[in-house]
């Protein structure tokens, strides 16, 4: 499947890479700074960017159906945002039908059930992971949001591999396929772990095989499973899909200060198939300057100030200030501390952009780099 753009139901996608529906970050300018970071070369498989399908933020439909202003901005999409799928999250099978029938009619490419997330404030309503604690009702739901998405809209489903039994994925998954799910994604955790210790691959794969083995006799071919979890570069994401053999992947937080990512990892896969094929290497892309980060954080800033308000912009770039200037120094190279600190403490966006300007004319720079953590997914 390397460099195979992914199918869902009657969807094609550019590439076989998604950006996951990351909790409190994955608002529409962050969707939007992800697919414009990851713009690749046309001859790429034709694809214009890495990024083949964007997720929102988790969305309550009760949130959505009363009309909620929270809710609504984040379900906001644009034309730059496209194709966009959309998640919801919740227990009661007709008012998240309700809920995916909104997000359809509100421009939504693809709706996602949440089976996976694993916070209190989700999963002591019975939302997300606790779905994979009683089978009949996760079921339940899929086929009430099915039942009333229209037929060009897939419905897709994001689980983990069980709430602390790694073997239950494979079974929920193989019943969601059989009541019209067109793709799972699979995070290889359980809800016992958190984000704690590593992805595991081979579960994944397991889930794989069995929504394979499950599926593979129907028209059009086996239900594409997609992997997630602890890719933060190009290798480990073609490590994802050989060992789990998974139709493609989704990355979370590993765009947090890398939203290029998606290009690398597609450019990545062309490359590998080319010479599997015995054909010329297509090459990689260059990493990006310390002058292009910095233009891709300040479209950010500007994109939260056009689509949202002054107050959420300033509040959003001083929170994420550091994971996006991450890769502006190396271990053992001068640390950009003084500039997150500009950032953090400026009084409004006159200040967040001169401090843009004043690093790119070599200033708040300091210090040794800040240890590198690995990124969560």
């Amino acid at each position: 499947m390397l460099g195979v753009p992914l199918q869902i139901g009657p969807v094609r996608l550019g590439t076989n890479l998604l950006l996951a529906p990351i909790a409190r970050y994955c608002d529409l300018a962050f969707r939007i700074t992800c697919r414009e970071a990851s713009r690749i070369s046309p001859g790429l498989a034709g694809a214009s960017t890495g990024v083949g399908l964007a997720c929102t933020d988790l969305l309550s439909p009760a949130g959505l159906l009363r009309g909620s202003q929270h809710s609504i901005d984040l379900a906001r999409t644009h034309d730059l945002d496209r194709p966009v799928g959309m998640q919801i999250y919740g227990s009661d099978p007709a008012i998240m039908a309700e809920g995916a029938k909104w997000a359809a009619d509100h421009g939504a490419t693809v709706v996602d059930i949440n089976m996976g997330c694993p916070v209190d404030k989700v999963t002591k309503t019975d939302g997300g992971s606790r779905l994979m604690c009683d089978f009949g009702k996760a079921v339940h739901i899929a086929e009430a949001c099915r039942s009333a998405l229209p037929s060009g809209v897939p419905l897709t489903c994001k689980m983990r591999l069980g709430w602390s039994c790694p073997d239950d994925a494979p079974a929920l998954a193989c019943r969601l396929t059989d009541v019209g799910v067109a793709a799972i994604t699979v995070h290889g955790r359980t809800t016992d772990q958190r984000f704690k210790g590593r992805a595991d691959r081979a579960k994944i794969k397991r889930v794989v095989d069995a929504v394979r083995a499950h599926t593979g006799g129907r028209s059009g071919g086996p239900i594409p499973v997609i992997g997630n979890g602890d890719v933060t570069d190009a290798d480990s994401c073609l490590g994802m899909m050989a060992e789990t053999g998974c139709a493609g992947v989704m990355i979370g937080r590993g765009a947090l200060s890398h939203p290029w990512l998606f290009r690398d990892c597609w450019a990545a896969q062309v490359r590998r198939a080319a010479q599997m094929r015995g054909e010329p290497d297509p090459g990689m892309p260059a990493a990006p300057t310390s002058e292009e980060i910095i233009e891709i954080i300040r479209k950010y800033f500007h994109r939260m100030l056009e689509f949202r308000d002054t107050h959420y912009a300033m509040h959003m770039i001083r929170s994420r200030i550091s994971w996006m200037a991450r890769p502006l120094s190396a271990p053992g190279e001068p640390g950009v501390k003084p500039f997150k600190e500009a950032v953090r403490l400026a009084p409004g966006p006159a200040e967040v952009v001169r401090a843009f300007d004043e690093f790119i004319a070599g200033g708040l720079r300091g210090g040794l780099a800040e240890e590198h953590e690995p990124a969560e997914t």
